[in-house]
């Protein structure tokens, strides 16, 4: 029965990869599973149901086989290189359109959206403790809102791969403003004593 699950939800991405959100039938998946229609909805009800856990399983296998390389990050930069090279494979292997037909799902689909949602938070946690990671000894830390930061990186890499469709030469222009911030990011972290001291007092002045 287990076996039966695993296929449906496999077969479940596999039809949004190749026929995208409007060709994801009981029908389809079933024929990609090798099974029974009937068994779409014997084991999860619905069909929107099942790309619920397509959708949730898909991303926590992605997400496994990056959590090592977002744990030896130990700059921004390096950061931003982990998200260029999870950009290209990603992309390769046919991912980030099926994540592009499940965000425009959700739009429109109430019973989707929390689960695409929850997919995206399990990039959001990764990306949330390198970066409270990074800024725990950063002269701003007590400025920064990680929580917030990290889903500004997450929206930020899903935006620029959605936009690089239609515009790949702005799409690559956001990425050298990110790398650029990157720099800047690193010079700050550099700075003698007085010169933090002296940057905190005039962030705490610009906040109020």
């Amino acid at each position: 029965m287990a076996d039966t699950k695993e296929r449906l939800v496999d077969g479940a991405i596999k039809v949004l990869g190749s026929e995208g959100l409007a060709g994801a039938s009981a029908r389809a998946i079933a024929a990609a599973a090798g099974v029974n229609q009937a068994l779409v909805f014997y084991h999860f009800g619905t069909v929107d149901q099942l790309l619920s856990v397509a959708c949730r399983q898909a991303t926590e296998r992605r997400v496994a086989l990056y959590r090592s390389r977002f744990e030896a990050v130990q700059s921004i930069g390096e950061l931003l290189d982990v998200g260029r090279q999870l950009q290209r494979t990603e992309r390769a292997e046919g991912n980030l359109a099926i994540l592009a037909q499940l965000l425009a799902g959700a739009q429109t689909d109430e019973r989707l959206a929390p689960a695409v949602a929850a997919g995206l938070e399990l990039w959001i946690t990764e990306i949330e403790s390198v970066l409270g990671r990074l800024t725990t000894t950063s002269p701003v830390a007590d400025l920064v809102d990680v929580p917030g930061l990290a889903r500004v990186v997450a929206s930020t890499f899903i935006g620029m791969e959605l936009y690089g469709g239609v515009d790949p030469t702005g799409a690559s222009a956001a990425v050298t403003a990110l790398e650029r911030l990157a720099v800047l990011v690193e010079v700050v972290d550099g700075l003698g004593p007085v010169a933090r001291r002296a940057l905190r007092s005039t962030l705490r002045r610009s906040s109020r």
